[in-house]
């Protein structure tokens, strides 16, 4: 793994090459944040499988973020035929008829001790993008910068979405702090109340938990605070864009809000954004 560090934090990230076990064609290869760790509180994530060593790539861990390939109800984006363009992660394809990396895209690393870019450019499909990744600490605050470059003659529209998972408190329990506007639909699975959400009942291990889409959300930035077993304050969580939708989710073992964008790009045309990660300050003993 890569990793930056100060007096505060070390972050660890996952090695396109050196990691390729854990990554598969949902999460964007470069800038893959796995594990945040404080030197009081130890380490801050989770995961769909919890302390699992190797959890299955396409559960993941940490902080992951993704391109997505097509639509909630199943509209392929950046396909053609049987091929298809996943940015930051590289061709697509069918193997024993599920979506699998065909051919991983390579990444150019320039790594700083608190600062570490990304660069790709990549093909498939009629498509072809540059991806850039940066991802900076400092203090206690962790930033990821992201720039998509359409290098093709087309048009690219597809989406694009953080899958952060932040670690439950004891008997896996959950407290977070919405933006004042969001609600939920009946029977999500969540109780909100005055902005705070908690579960509506406790969910034990990997396959037993709750999905809602957030509503009043769209077309506002999202900040959040997640309550952090072991750190004072929590976790601070915002994007510098505006939503097009945004699930939250959670197990046994984590819970995650997923801000998405609608990347539409002409050809030569560029989106960047930022994702915001500030971290409390570890709780005393």
């Amino acid at each position: 793994m890569l990793s930056l560090a100060n007096d505060s934090l070390r972050v660890d990230l996952l090695d396109p090459i050196a990691d390729l076990a854990r990554l598969g064609p949902r999460f964007c290869c470069g800038g893959f944040i796995w594990q945040v760790h404080d030197p009081i509180a130890g380490p801050l994530l989770s995961g769909p499988e919890g302390a699992e060593l190797n959890p299955e790539p396409f559960n993941g861990h940490g902080l992951p973020e993704s391109f997505r390939d097509r639509s909630r109800i199943g509209e392929k984006w950046l396909w053609q035929g049987s091929e298809g363009l996943a940015p930051g992660v590289g061709k697509l394809g069918r193997i024993n008829g599920a979506v699998a990396i065909v051919e991983a895209c390579f990444w150019h690393i320039d790594a700083q001790p608190t600062r570490v870019e990304f660069r790709t450019r990549h093909q498939a499909a009629g498509y072809a993008c540059e991806v850039t990744r940066m991802v900076e600490l400092d203090g206690r605050v962790l930033r990821s910068q992201s720039r998509i470059l359409n290098l093709s003659e087309q048009p690219m529209r597809f989406e694009w979405f953080a899958h952060p998972f932040f670690a439950l408190g004891e008997n896996a329990s959950l407290h977070a702090e919405l933006p004042p506007n969001a609600s939920l639909p009946v029977d999500s699975g969540f109780e909100l109340d005055d902005r705070l959400l908690t579960p509506s009942r406790k969910y034990i291990g990997k396959d037993d938990g709750a999905f809602a889409l957030l509503e009043g959300v769209t077309d506002t930035k999202l900040e959040i605070t997640i309550d952090h077993p072991r750190l004072s304050g929590g976790i601070q969580f915002s994007t510098d864009f505006a939503m097009s939708e945004c699930p939250i989710w959670m197990n046994g073992f984590t819970f995650s809000i997923e801000p998405y964008q609608v990347l539409d790009l002409a050809p030569g045309a560029h989106r960047d954004w930022q994702l915001t990660y500030a971290f409390g300050d570890a709780s005393p003993h």
